[in-house]
């Protein structure tokens, strides 16, 4: 870990913990560990590490804690440096969940000042963890982010008739539409759906090729739904990723015809009732912003807004990163970026995102 020590021992721990790198023969462990830990996420697979180093060139620390030769608790770590966005240690780029997966809140402290002790090391202006519930309320806190989680019943119908009934209408819309959802093998659909979207709303998007290398490292845990219209025309879709008895629709692109057709309403109900189906417990529907269309949307589905406990730990800076589209500093950016041609956008988007995590 560059001028770090290889073990890190928390001086306020008083059982025998030790916090130390991620060595290539940890991959089966760590990924077992991930399976069990109730703290654990998708973002904790030990996959990202390869994705991320590979495709957007950022340097990976992953920490084991270990109670003598057992695995107590793992955090997967990168850091992003960016000459527009800063320089961060975070728990995970890209991932809207993060933070340290562990046995018990010891092991878990442990973890964390060991993320900030490397994160002095290197340098970085702030250690970020995109954890669920709090675990350092002597770190900064934000409550930009909310996410909706929701217990699937186990049958389809039930499931249906728990959406609200506007939004249940909605999905009846887009059926009598004559739309379908189909399951592709491959990314080409799905990413032209998801660059026009990103193009309409001002956003870099990420290269075609980050979405293929998921498709290869996650398998079946990642999957992509498009709807067709009646025509058979591609109108919108969504990535989503399983873990465990969980579903999480996660990248998601349509045409401007969704609206209008209810696309958009008729693929997460698709998505939902296939998961159902398939024995899933838990749709998340993901993270979102307080105020934005996105958190209203989902509402409208009945699922109710729990509060992330992103927390940071500032070294070199004073104040919160603010690198988001509600940030006012952006907004002549997103408007330029709309009017450029699709195929610049494509091109050099994944050249600037790689900085946002």
């Amino acid at each position: 870990m560059g001028g770090t020590p290889n073990v890190f021992r928390d001086p306020f721990v008083a059982s025998p913990l030790t916090v130390r790198e991620y060595r290539a023969s940890d991959a089966d462990a760590w990924e077992g560990f991930v399976e069990r830990c109730a703290d654990a996420t998708f973002f904790h697979r030990v996959g990202w590490r390869e994705i991320l180093e590979e495709e957007f060139r950022h340097k990976t620390y992953y920490l084991i804690a270990e109670r003598g030769k057992s695995l107590a608790g793992v955090l997967p770590l990168a850091q992003v440096k960016s000459r527009l966005f800063g320089h961060s240690l975070v728990s995970l780029p890209f991932g809207v969940y993060g933070g340290p997966a562990a046995d018990d809140e010891e092991t878990a402290i442990a973890l964390s000042n060991a993320a900030e002790a490397l994160g002095r090391d290197l340098g970085v202006d702030h250690v970020e963890l995109r954890n669920r519930t709090p675990l350092r309320a002597d770190w900064a806190q934000s409550d930009l982010y909310v996410t909706f989680r929701k217990t699937l019943l186990a049958d389809v119908e039930a499931n249906l008739l728990a959406v609200p009934r506007k939004q249940r209408a909605m999905i009846r819309k887009g059926a009598k539409n004559g739309l379908t959802a189909q399951i592709d093998a491959g990314v080409n659909r799905f990413f032209a759906l998801y660059a026009d979207n990103m193009h309409r709303h001002g956003t870099p998007p990420f290269s075609r090729g980050y979405f293929e290398r998921l498709l290869a490292i996650f398998g079946d845990a990642c999957e992509i739904q498009t709807v067709v219209d009646a025509r058979g025309t591609p109108v919108s879709g969504v990535m989503s990723f399983y873990f465990r008895d969980e579903v999480l629709p996660y990248y998601a692109g349509d045409t401007n015809e969704a609206r209008d057709l209810a696309a958009n309403d008729y693929k997460y109900w698709e998505l939902m009732r296939r998961a159902c189906e398939r024995g899933v417990r838990i749709f998340d529907y993901g993270r979102s912003k307080r105020t934005t269309g996105s958190f209203s949307f989902k509402k409208n589905w009945g699922f109710e807004p729990a509060p992330l406990a992103y927390e940071y730990r500032l070294l070199a800076k004073s104040a919160l990163p603010q690198n988001n589209p509600l940030n006012p500093k952006y907004q002549a950016m997103i408007a330029v970026w709309r009017k450029l041609p699709r195929g610049v956008v494509n091109a050099l988007g994944p050249h600037i995102v790689r900085g946002l995590g």
